[in-house]
């Protein structure tokens, strides 16, 4: 039998106030670490002792937790991967504000399912959205939702094309019953997780035309045409283009005007993977190139990145709102909605996505957004790319150095050279730079490459890079180089 008289039992402290004691703390520590960030080390390995640590069982019995906090600032905070750091340049990600921490931790004190019921956190929400298609001038009417970040976000658009394609009914009779094998367009730079959600959405990969590029990495129009009129007449059915408006691997954008043209002409749904370069639309230099984005089907874009709010939200928004929720509308007994209650309110999330559960990732962009506003964030976004064609010049300028590709947005590529070295010498000249860069805590690049040529790449959407950092970059890329060859 239950023992009636025995106490109930709580996760929550014993101590409040030393529970409040501590949370300061860490909020100081947090604060003491932003502050100093540009003086500290980018990045530094692991030691083998905390890989050990961190490979422990699960403990039976709880610790006191000044112990768990002392186990995370000896073991886990000093081993950070550096993107809040003003010289991380790896792939693409954003260093993340103090208020959007802080709006984070609210978000986690609220702890609000952002799916469904009358509650503040879905008119947010809401609000984050509409305010989403504000900065991409999408209609009003259009519909959104925030996901994880832009693989999600591509993905469900991708499905909403897919179930919106003629009148095949692929949402209830599955592909199976399709007329004919539906095929989408994109580049050979187009992000991978595009082949990912066609193989999730059971196209397959096979199904995916990977168009060539000029040699500015940008979509070849005319061989895209071409192809689709192949697949017309081979029986298929053509039914997306993804365009991308800034590339992962050198930032370029695909001639979306021309893209979008040839998807009307042949009656093809346009989306734009807008993960990384969609908000460059907020760049006067840009925003001419990237205003087709206005009149796409759907758009994926992350918020992570240049609008440097901490991971992970992005967003996708779709501009027909009735094949939006066509897609992935389900109400099932245990989610009826009331006209008042706590289950009344706004119409559940879960009907634009998949996720049920969903956390309340938009607070962090409205209280960024309102911190700052759209001008400010125009302003940063401008910045960034005007300090990847600084380091452009400054590659220019050095004989010793060379551009693989045309700065693109944020994005510099480049390389070390020398003249009596091979390909196969370059190439291992300049890994070792960029292992020296990271492996003495100066800067992070990544790396890719381009035209066969190992390069290193610079990704900025860094809200802390200053110009003094780009001419750091370059002088260490040449120390490192010469020292290299000694």
């Amino acid at each position: 039998m239950t023992d009636i008289t025995a106490k109930d039992q709580t996760l929550d402290p014993e101590n409040w106030d030393q529970m409040r004691q501590l949370g300061h703390q860490m909020i100081d520590d947090l604060f003491d670490y932003w502050q100093s960030i540009r003086d500290q080390k980018i990045w530094k390995p692991i030691p083998g002792e905390v890989k050990d640590f961190l490979d422990q069982p699960i403990p039976e019995k709880g610790q006191d937790p000044e112990q768990v906090y002392r186990d995370f600032k000896q073991y886990v905070f000093p081993y950070n991967k550096g993107n809040v750091h003003p010289r991380f340049f790896a792939w693409i990600q954003g260093t993340g504000t103090p208020m959007g921490v802080l709006a984070d931790l609210l978000a986690s004190g609220m702890n609000p399912n952002t799916t469904i019921g009358e509650h503040s956190a879905m008119y947010v929400d809401r609000q984050v959205v509409n305010w989403c298609k504000e900065l991409m001038n999408f209609p009003l009417e259009a519909s959104g939702i925030l996901v994880s970040g832009g693989s999600m976000a591509n993905i469900t658009a991708l499905t909403v094309a897919r179930n919106s394609f003629k009148e095949e009914k692929i949402r209830t009779k599955g592909l199976k019953a399709a007329s004919a094998q539906l095929v989408l367009y994109c580049s050979v730079e187009t992000h991978s997780c595009i082949q990912k959600a066609a193989e999730i959405i059971g196209l397959g990969t096979d199904a995916v035309r990977k168009i060539g590029v000029n040699e500015r990495y940008e979509m070849n129009g005319d061989e895209l045409e071409s192809c689709i009129q192949e697949d017309l007449e081979a029986g298929l059915f053509p039914f997306a283009v993804v365009g991308t408006s800034g590339t992962v691997n050198t930032g370029a954008i695909d001639p979306m005007e021309e893209l979008l043209a040839i998807s009307r002409k042949y009656g093809l749904w346009f989306h734009v993977d807008g993960a990384y370069g969609a908000l460059a639309k907020l760049d006067s230099k840009y925003s001419d190139r990237l205003k087709a984005i206005e009149e796409a089907d759907s758009l994926a874009f992350d918020l992570h990145k240049w609008l440097y709010v901490p991971y992970e939200v992005g967003c996708t928004l779709i501009r027909d709102a009735k094949k939006h929720r066509e897609a992935f509308a389900i109400t099932p007994n245990y989610l009826l909605q009331e006209s008042r209650g706590l289950s009344g309110g706004l119409d559940s999330v879960n009907n634009y996505g998949f996720e049920l559960s969903r956390g309340f990732k938009a607070l962090k962009i409205w209280m960024s957004l309102k911190e700052h506003g759209r001008m400010k964030y125009a302003e940063m976004i401008a910045q960034n790319n005007r300090q990847a064609e600084y380091l452009g010049s400054l590659v220019e300028n050095s004989p010793e150095l060379e551009l693989t590709a045309p700065v693109s947005m944020s994005i510099t590529c480049f390389r070390m050279v020398k003249p009596d070295l091979s390909e196969s010498q370059l190439r291992d000249l300049n890994r070792e730079i960029l292992l020296r860069l990271q492996e003495e805590g100066i800067a992070s690049p990544s790396s890719t490459i381009l035209q066969g040529k190992y390069t290193l790449r610079v990704a900025n959407v860094n809200q802390r890079t200053r110009m003094e950092d780009m001419d750091l970059l370059v002088r260490e890329v040449l120390r490192i180089g010469r020292e290299i060859g000694e």
